[in-house]
């Protein structure tokens, strides 16, 4: 077992970093809205979302770049500097949404303490830990924070559950044809298969790379064993995400939506909403209530690095400045001012007027249609033997990657025409 751990590590994280707090949310607000009608979408989007994170790990593990660096190198500056825009925007929302989900799921285990010191201490330990651990201790932090996972499936097993209702809610699809039904859903694409995770994934493979001294000359030495490994990372990365996504809407859908909940503005809304409808044991609500606070706090931990970096790689390949967690902070001053600046921007939006909770619904959409070009570029970067070599995309991956992009692209459309047609 420990040894299966250690093969895994960007696949992992980036599966776990997923589910980040905006994508509990998103998650909830799908089951308290639609009940159980929205969960067949955890099964369809897994072979997509792991066909193009893998085509990302390996376009980061073959070039030695990260992803912002392989797209400057073959497509238009104009391209370029439109992907790494619409990242920095949806990173710093999304983090301000996390760090406010954070910071709320706290109080409801330190109700005595000021939900600004919560939100301010957790921005101050994840900044601390980002730009002062060693990559390699970092990592290993991370995928640690991944068990975190485990706060979801545990939660929909202390409630009671219609397990016949739920099982053919997953694999009979049920589609609505109106503006709020496709809504949601664009935004259950955007903020699973975001770019953020592309970028992040990407960087994360040279990292390794650069971990285990496999760039030679700027070249990396990518094995066959690399590969298996990276393949295998991506894969329980991926299908954890998805089941993890899968439990909270159960979870949404059988405490808020049966009970006449269809709106959630917060994660901690939802943990909250627990204590009073769980009923299967003594303490159980508050049991409860604790697990999915825990989830909360320490997969916001895990996301809200991952979305400043995201950020950061993309930024400084796009400029060609010094970029890496592996690098200290005084030899890459650039790279770690954008994960600060990131990071302290997000925090912000919790306290001038702007409601980030509000904002990460948009966000995931704002994901999902942004998500369509950068699809698109992956796509053809991955299959292209000039840039990949023997590693360039099998015909499954070529088929998954653009059944993504016909999926993502029509789901925005039909969003944007029942919106006009309303």
């Amino acid at each position: 077992m420990a040894k299966f751990f250690k093969v895994l590590g960007p696949g992992l994280v980036t599966g776990a970093a997923d589910d980040d707090p905006s994508g509990i949310a998103t998650y909830t607000q799908a089951g308290a809205q639609f009940g159980y009608g929205q969960l067949w979408t955890a099964i369809l989007i897994l072979p997509f979302l792991t066909a193009v994170q893998e085509a990302c790990a390996r376009i980061g593990a073959v070039t030695g770049k990260g992803l912002a660096a392989a797209i400057k190198a073959h497509y238009s500056p104009r391209l370029l500097y439109f992907a790494v825009a619409l990242v920095l925007v949806a990173n710093t929302i999304n983090i301000g949404a996390d760090l406010g989900a954070m910071g709320a799921a706290a109080q409801l285990l330190l109700p005595q303490v000021d939900f600004a010191a919560l939100t301010i201490f957790f921005t101050a330990v994840i900044l601390l830990l980002e730009i002062f651990v060693s990559y390699k201790s970092y990592a290993r932090i991370l995928k640690w924070l991944a068990l975190a996972l485990l706060a979801y499936p545990i939660t929909v097993f202390l409630v009671e559950q219609p397990w016949p209702e739920i099982l053919r809610a997953t694999f009979v699809p049920n589609i609505q044809l109106d503006f709020g039904f496709l809504f949601i859903i664009t935004a259950v694409l955007g903020t699973t298969i975001s770019p953020y995770l592309f970028f992040w994934e990407a960087s994360g493979e040279v990292e390794e790379e650069r971990a285990q001294h496999l760039i030679k000359d700027g070249v990396p030495r990518v094995s066959r064993k690399f590969m298996d490994r990276l393949r295998l990372d991506n894969f329980v990365g991926m299908l954890s995400s998805q089941i993890v996504m899968w439990c909270i809407i159960v979870v949404g859908a059988t405490v808020l939506n049966a009970n006449g909940v269809t709106n959630v503005g917060t994660a901690a809304e939802a943990a909250q909403a627990l204590e009073p409808l769980v009923n299967t044991f003594p303490n159980s609500g508050f049991l409860a209530q604790f697990v999915f606070a825990f989830g909360v706090i320490g997969l916001g931990f895990l996301a809200v690095p991952v979305l400043s970096g995201s950020a950061a790689y993309a930024l400084s390949e796009a400029l060609k400045w010094r970029e890496g967690l592996n690098l200290k902070f005084k030899r890459a001053h650039g790279f770690y001012g954008i994960i600060a600046a990131a990071t302290l921007i997000g925090l912000l939006m919790n306290f001038i007027g702007i409601d980030p909770i509000k904002a990460l619904i948009f966000a995931a959409v704002f994901n999902g249609v942004a998500a369509v070009p950068l699809i698109f570029m992956i796509a053809r970067l991955a299959q292209r033997r000039d840039v990949m070599g023997d590693h360039v995309s099998g015909s499954l991956s070529r088929t998954l990657l653009w059944l993504t992009f016909g999926l993502m692209a029509a789901a925005a459309v039909a969003m944007f025409y029942t919106l006009w047609k309303g």
